[in-house]
């Protein structure tokens, strides 16, 4: 699962679909800048990281984001803080009343107290409902800037910035860590904040009434406000740190059960693949109970510290009455205030725990936004070239972000128009790079990228990928019909234009055999498809879209032999007269293509055209043999 951008494609399907279209209509806006009405990460230092990354750690900046909305919070603290009071009043004045009430006083000296119960009952619950109202309006005003800022921070990054980031750990950081940062409003530093203030309130009242009440009741709300916190999380750090990444690891342990069941099933994995998903989850469960047993740890503490709290400030409401420091009535509010002044401390352990995994959270959704981006823009983009050709590289390097070696170096490529080139070569040896700096996903680190004439560096990356456009290996088919997966290339193509697109495809013959033709409904991921008929309708819409230069990496990967061979044939066919860059292991059928580049860890190892590099000694011939001993290795076992 990646992200990819908008203008330039669909879903992480087909990179230069959008564009495709806009190459009609005129040039589109830079999504990164101008879409939506969130804000961007913030201001960039020189490396390129968001400026506010020097500001502090993963809190700081959950601090930072909140902006404007910092009076709406202190609204909520202040309501917040009104409801706990509240509760507190009402218990005060409740146990007042009851005392006063059981001397028999006239009803009228009663009607206040009787007054200020009732209010203070209807304000706890007024006032809470409004906290709850102002707080979450504005935790939930942050989190939709922030998650449209981590798309648009995967936007710039994706997908060469991604490499080292599974799609269900990304998911968990997408989803479950950008939503637990709303815990550290509501479940941290709100609760903390009326805690202190009705902390504060509580014991100055009770010191009016008593001040060796008063100064019990302070050292038991420090007590359960500031100790009890320590000691519940310094039990529970370990395993709050620990949660989050572990929600990850099943995450993305899930994803790729869910994604590869049937050739985990084929193989005989799938048995180990349940059980590592199973372990995961066990593990997170350990974790949870160990966080479960600190909260225990927490409220049994807090408990504790509340009886004897109370139980000491009666001791010195009853020595102060013996003393006629203190009438009986008050006695009351003496020993309940401290009651119900505990009620604003005892979450304090659990919202210490919600501090350390929103801190955790934080960081996995920094390292996103704080991920160095692999291409950087142009401030003021070059005026795009009339035409694509000639494209020319010359001497390319690049690497990818925390590596020590270029991925590829010293790389020439001349395409004109309707030329056809090969690139070959084993895994690893950088094919798949190339094709990310061609569509301008990866800065070169050294050399020369011209399209038309134009350093590519100085174009918009939408602008290069309305030249150059990808029909990817892993090409997303999205849960519609045929029809509208074909018009992501360009929504104003006409029935007949998508149904050459199919034809050139070697499709239209199956479509047309379709209980609904065109309006069949592919399922999700093109799982009504099989394996081929997949990327046949990748390359269909990459057709569609009418690149200048058309890149196409691993067009058969994951089919069957046959099915490749086949496939392969056919883009061939297709992709006659058009100026394309076939990125391949496979070489069946690459004596159609003008030239041929072999790579080899990052470097080109040989070039020229099947028949030459067929006949000499070398790389590909080797290749070449190796290719046939598989092929009817694969042929006998089969029959």
């Amino acid at each position: 699962w990646r992200v990819e951008p908008a203008a330039a494609s669909v879903g992480g399907a087909l990179v230069g679909t959008g564009a495709g279209a806009a190459a009609r209509s005129g040039p589109l806006p830079a999504p990164s800048r101008n879409r939506g009405s969130a804000p961007d990460p913030g201001p960039q230092t020189p490396d390129g990281l968001p400026e506010l990354a020097a500001r502090g750690g993963a809190l700081g900046r959950v601090r930072s984001a909140a902006g404007e909305l910092r009076g709406r919070l202190g609204l909520a603290l202040l309501l917040g803080s009104l409801a706990a009071a509240s509760a507190v009043g009402l218990m005060a004045v409740s146990g007042w009343l009851i005392s006063r009430a059981s001397e028999q006083p006239p009803v009228l000296y009663l009607m206040v107290a009787v007054t200020a119960t009732r209010a203070f009952g209807i304000g706890r619950a007024v006032f809470r409902y409004a906290e709850r109202l102002v707080s979450h309006d504005a935790v939930l005003r942050m989190l939709a800037e922030m998650r449209v800022a981590v798309y648009r921070r995967l936007e710039r990054i994706a997908p060469a910035g991604l490499r080292q980031t599974r799609r269900g750990d990304l998911l968990s950081r997408l989803v479950a860590d950008v939503d637990a940062l709303q815990d550290y409003w509501l479940r941290w530093l709100l609760p903390a904040g009326v805690a202190v203030v009705v902390g504060a309130g509580a014991v100055g009242f009770t010191a009016w009434l008593l001040p060796e009440a008063g100064a019990v009741l302070a050292v038991g709300l420090l007590f359960a406000g500031v100790a009890v916190p320590l000691i519940s999380g310094a039990f529970a750090r370990r395993a709050e740190r620990q949660l989050a990444p572990a929600r990850g690891a099943l995450a993305t342990r899930v994803v790729d059960l869910l994604g590869g069941t049937a050739e985990l099933a084929v193989a005989g994995a799938l048995k180990g693949r349940v059980e590592r998903t199973r372990e995961a989850d066990r593990q997170l469960t350990r974790i949870a109970s160990r966080g479960a047993a600190a909260t225990a740890l927490g409220g049994g503490l807090s408990a504790l510290a509340c009886g004897l709290t109370v139980v000491c400030a009666a001791f010195a409401g009853v020595q102060a009455v013996r003393d006629g420091r203190l009438d009986g009535v008050s006695l009351a509010v003496v020993v309940l205030t401290p009651l119900a002044a505990f009620e604003a401390v005892t979450g304090l352990p659990l919202a210490v725990q919600y501090r350390q995994r929103v801190k955790r959270s934080a960081e996995r959704v920094y390292e996103v936004l704080d991920a160095p981006a692999p291409v950087h823009e142009p401030e003021r983009p070059a005026t795009p070239p009339a035409t694509a050709f000639p494209l020319e590289v010359r001497g390319l390097s690049a690497r990818y972000a925390g590596q020590q070696r270029d991925a590829l170096g010293g790389f020439d490529l001349t395409l004109t128009a309707g030329r056809r080139i090969a690139v070959v070569g084993t895994s690893g040896s950088g094919k798949t790079t190339l094709a990310q700096v061609l569509l301008r996903f990866l800065d070169a680190r050294e050399g020369t990228y011209t399209i038309g004439g134009v350093d590519a560096a100085a174009l918009d990356g939408d602008t290069v990928r309305r030249f150059v456009g990808l029909c990817a290996q892993d090409a997303h088919l999205f849960d519609s019909s045929v029809r509208e997966n074909l018009r992501l290339a360009r929504t104003e193509a006409t029935e007949d234009e998508l149904r050459q697109a199919l034809a050139e495809a070697r499709l239209l013959r199956w479509v047309d055999t379709l209980p609904d033709g065109l309006d069949t409904l592919v399922g999700e991921h093109g799982a009504q498809l099989s394996g081929g008929q997949r990327q046949r309708l990748a390359l269909a819409r990459a057709l569609l879209a009418d690149f200048p230069v058309l890149v196409l990496d691993e067009p058969a990967e994951h089919l069957d032999l046959a099915t490749a061979d086949a496939l392969t044939a056919d883009l061939l066919r297709a992709t006659e007269g058009r100026t394309t860059l076939l990125i391949t292991h496979r070489l069946q059928g690459l004596d159609a293509v003008d030239e041929i580049v072999v790579l080899g860890e990052g470097r080109t190892v040989q070039r020229g055209s099947y028949a030459e590099l067929a006949a000499a000694e070398g790389p590909l011939r080797g290749m070449l043999e190796r290719e046939r001993a598989a092929d009817l290795l694969s042929t006998r076992l089969s029959s």
